[in-house]
């Protein structure tokens, strides 16, 4: 088992000792925007200041929980990256920011995870053509529905749990045996013009978001689904309600990063791209039967218009001048125009091959894009391109570049990709290249944006700790749509015994992972270790247990347990007794060795206007004043020049 994890750390790419200069700063990192119109969820930990106020009762907690979720989410066909084994993504940072949409299993898993987040227990249920979850509120079970939008008061003001709910029902069936036999509409007859508040289910009749003939906000189902979904089998073709957890891995959160020559651009309006293109076609994600403008205004959302948002990563590299080396993870044998004669970078020593590495992690998912490079290759020398979607562990040829233009069409290699690495080998005397430019297409939530309305707009830039993060996050079985855990070289005995090495450019400072796991007794768990001695010692991260007909959870380690200057981590989980482990996240945050503040130019773009600001400092607020309401195209980051 050590021959190997060696040969894997052998096989990932460290930091290059040979990248200097004299560019004290390579790398912005955690650059945000946030608007006084929409709250910060990039992460838990701003979700958390966001909505979760001291002195809040368990009950508005809860309520804070919901209201999240129907803010940042949608209800409509979910997004897939085929990693997650539950198929859709439900981790609730990302689906806020990267999507904004899923359906009601995801919508559940939501609820869960943010509840977990805060100390409170939760958990999900099976019910008929429908899902849900349940918090635990003083001691009791209360169901709260992000994905329809409602929840029900009990008379003594406690929130409805499932079984309260299911159990009211049948009571209201036993006594109104006739009730069974009407089909959808005649349920949609009896509760209009508040009937539903005088007739049936006295559990139903607390409803909060009900409206007066019965409908759910958004318009698409109602007080007679609500019967048939929680009655059981006491509806015609009807199932027993079950426990089921509807989580994955979390552990996602938005760091964008910005170097010299980059910038982002993240869009409120959309191209038709999306995730699952390939598989659905294009859509805009509005809610085809104008769902999401039904309700969104409601919750805050300024552009309900759509969720569905793209944009582009864009980075110019700031060749003949040296800028860029310290953006870079490796940098060897190579001489730009401001050094020796010739392109703008070039080959330093003819005898010995040159070699140039560089990150493009994102914060959003990537849609494709394209490569554009301008090379100088002289008769006897060459340019091969290569990329790793798998944290440098494995490489795969793009092109050998020809003199002159060259463009490479990147989406068969980072669809659905958050982070991806370049390499350039380079041979021969006068080979070298004049232009690098990465052009990415990205989806992005329009709902999580920071918005801007009519009159004044308070905004608030921050660029926080100069971190950056390697992620090993694929798919448990092998897969053509995206990594698997497997192409990243871990030890592995299907879920008995799995060990994954990790390299960063920069000294570790916190070790996270987040696993969707079963676990039958109590006896069974999934421990998971650290080692940054190449296995010769472990530290306990956490322990994945606790039986469950599923579970999800999420384990850190930071501190004195990390060795000073460790850029490398040998992470392991070991199975003791049964259960099955379904997915397995695992996030090393490093710092970055040469982050470190730059000036930020921020422009947002609407109909007929715009507005730049550039700040200046790590911590600036500032104020956008608009005339009328501002029909927006974009925001876009970039190192001011």
């Amino acid at each position: 088992m050590t021959a190997r994890i060696t040969l894997a750390l052998a096989a990932s790419v460290l930091l290059s000792t040979a990248v200097q200069s004299t560019f004290a700063q390579g790398v912005v990192s955690r650059v945000k925007v946030v608007s006084d119109k929409v709250e910060d969820v990039s992460s838990l930990e701003a979700w958390k200041k966001s909505f979760i106020k001291d002195g809040m009762t368990e009950q508005e907690k809860a309520i804070a929980i919901f209201n999240t979720v129907v803010k940042f989410r949608h209800q409509t066909a979910p997004p897939n990256e085929f990693i997650e084994s539950g198929g859709n993504v439900h981790d609730p940072i990302k689906v806020f920011n990267v999507y904004g949409y899923n359906m009601c299993c995801c919508a559940s898993g939501h609820l869960t995870a943010l509840a977990r987040n805060i100390g409170m227990e939760a958990q999900g249920w099976g019910i008929n053509a429908h899902s849900v979850a349940e918090i635990k509120i003083d001691g009791k079970w209360g169901m709260l529905d992000p994905s329809l939008i409602n929840y029900f008061v009990l008379p003594d003001k406690t929130i409805a749990g499932v079984m309260d709910l299911h159990d009211s029902i049948f009571e209201f069936l036993s006594k109104n045996p006739d009730f069974k036999n009407l089909d959808k509409q005649g349920r949609y007859g009896v509760m209009r013009g508040g009937k539903w508040r005088t007739n049936g289910p006295e559990a139903l009749k607390g409803a909060v978001h009900f409206s007066e003939n019965g409908w759910q906000p958004a318009s698409t189902h109602a007080w007679g689904d609500t019967i048939m979904e929680f009655g059981g089998t006491h509806v015609k073709d009807g199932r027993k309600p079950f426990i089921y957890d509807y989580a994955t891995a979390t552990g996602y959160e938005v760091n964008i990063q910005l170097r010299p020559g980059e910038k982002i651009t993240r869009g409120w309006t959309n191209q038709g791209l999306h995730v699952n293109q390939l598989e659905s076609g294009s859509r805009d994600v509005t809610g085809t039967d104008g769902s999401l403008n039904r309700y969104g205004p409601a919750w805050g959302d300024l552009n309900p218009v759509t969720r569905v948002g793209n944009g582009t990563i864009e980075y110019n590299l700031p060749l003949a001048d040296g800028k860029f080396k310290t953006g870079m993870l490796t940098v060897e044998n190579i001489a730009t125009k401001a050094e020796s004669a010739g392109p703008a970078i070039h080959v330093k020593d003819a005898a010995q091959p040159a070699t140039l590495i560089f990150r493009m992690p994102s914060s959003y998912v990537y849609l494709g894009g394209s490569l554009n490079l301008n090379a100088a290759i002289p008769a006897d020398g060459s340019i091969a391109v290569s990329f790793s979607d798998t944290n440098g562990v494995n490489w795969k040829p793009l092109a050998t570049l020809t003199a002159g233009e060259n463009k490479i069409d990147l989406k068969p290699h980072n669809y659905r990709r958050y982070d991806y690495r370049l390499k350039f080998d380079m041979k021969g005397a006068g080979t070298g290249l004049d232009a690098v430019q990465v052009v990415n297409i990205i989806q992005n939530s329009t709902r999580a944006l920071p918005a801007l309305d009519a009159g004044e707009n308070k905004i608030a830039f921050t660029a926080g700790s100069q971190e950056g993060t390697i992620t090993v996050f694929g798919n448990m079985k092998s897969t053509n749509k995206n990594v698997s855990l497997d192409d990243f070289k871990p030890t592995r005995d299907g879920d008995k015994l799995i060990v994954v090495p990790i390299t960063t450019p920069g000294d570790i400072v916190r070790v996270r992972a987040s696993s969707w796991y079963r676990c039958y007794r109590d006896a069974d768990a999934f421990v998971a270790e650290a080692s940054f001695d190449e296995g010769k010692t472990w530290v306990n991260v956490g322990t994945f247990d606790g039986v469950a007909r599923s579970m999800s959870r999420q384990i850190a380690l930071e501190g004195d347990k990390i060795p000073a200057g460790a850029k490398s981590v040998q992470f392991r989980t070991t199975k003791k007794g049964g259960g099955n482990l379904q997915d397995l996240r695992i996030d090393i945050d490093y710092k970055e060795p040469n982050g470190g503040f730059m000036p930020i130019k921020i422009t947002y773009d609407w109909d007929g206007g715009s507005h730049t600001h550039i700040a200046k400092t790590a911590n600036e607020n500032y104020t956008i004043k608009c005339d009328t309401k501002p029909v927006l195209k974009s925001i876009t980051m970039e190192i001011a020049q």
